[in-house]
């Protein structure tokens, strides 16, 4: 019998990596998991920096209306085109602004806009508390009295939380629109009738339950950035690994938790 190094025996050597990532990956859940609840915590106490929630209002917000939109009126019209092709096989064309619509404002609005924040702030929020981290201007803070979770975490969570809700519904409406172009411009719809029958159709409920998943993608997108710069090591390195997770794990989660939502609001 081969030992492998430490005197285990070689043909544990499988069980015990399986342990060991187990175990990290369990350690990091429940890493993330604390950190959350003091994110949480740090939200709704006192001492509040109402300057640094505008700040990151508008960098969430404000700054990822283009990008948001140009996604959503491309869907839009890209999703137009693909259901009027596929409904045309079974002679039902003219379900496609209804079908567009809902796609739109249940699935496809808050998981897109979730995904481009993902993409551009998770990313920015991982990369600005990361380089915090490495030059030690976290622990200064600690140095003046000053809780970092309340001052870096507490306004990135809450601006992200109600930023996204807000680029949801204008994701909503512009990717409705975008198919509505497509159809009238393209595949010869009646405007009137195109709105009229999209208004019909879409409840308070569709647009809701799309604006409810965007609040829990927030908070994901926010929550992933600022946990991995806030575990930034290793310097510049450190702060590119931390980037990049931040992103990977951000989107993994969106998808994870929009499936999640789906399955209990259906149910519901």
């Amino acid at each position: 019998m081969v030992a492998a190094s430490g005197g285990v025996p070689a043909f544990f050597r499988p069980a015990r990596v399986i342990g060991r990532s187990t175990l990290a990956a369990l350690r990091m859940v429940g890493g993330v998991a604390v950190f959350a609840v003091r994110g949480v915590v740090a939200c709704f106490t006192p001492r509040w920096f109402p300057i640094q929630l505008l700040r990151q209002l508008i960098a969430i917000g404000f700054f990822s209306l283009p990008v948001v939109g140009l996604t959503a009126v491309f869907t839009g019209a890209a999703l137009a085109l693909n259901i009027y092709t596929g409904g045309g096989r079974f002679n039902a064309e003219q379900v496609m602004p209804q079908i567009v619509a809902l796609g739109i404002t249940r699935e496809l609005g808050p998981v897109l806009a979730a995904l481009m924040l993902a993409g551009r702030v998770s990313a920015a929020i991982a990369a600005e508390i990361g380089a915090m981290r490495a030059t030690e201007q976290i622990d200064a803070m600690r140095t003046l009295s000053t809780d970092p979770f309340r001052y870096l975490v507490a306004p990135r969570l809450t601006a992200a939380v109600l930023a996204l809700p807000l680029l949801t519904a204008v994701a909503d409406i512009i990717g409705v629109a975008g198919g509505w172009l497509v159809a009238v411009r393209i595949l010869d719809f009646n405007p009137t009738v195109y709105v009229r029958n999209t208004v019909s159709f879409i409840q308070g409920w569709d647009i809701g339950s799309g604006l409810i998943k965007a609040a829990v993608f927030g908070f994901i997108v926010a929550l992933m950035g600022c946990y991995h710069g806030y575990n930034a090591k290793g310097g510049a390195r450190g702060v590119g690994r931390a980037t990049t997770h931040a992103v990977v794990s951000s989107a993994i989660l969106i998808f994870a938790s929009d499936y999640l939502l789906t399955t209990l609001f259906t149910a519901a």
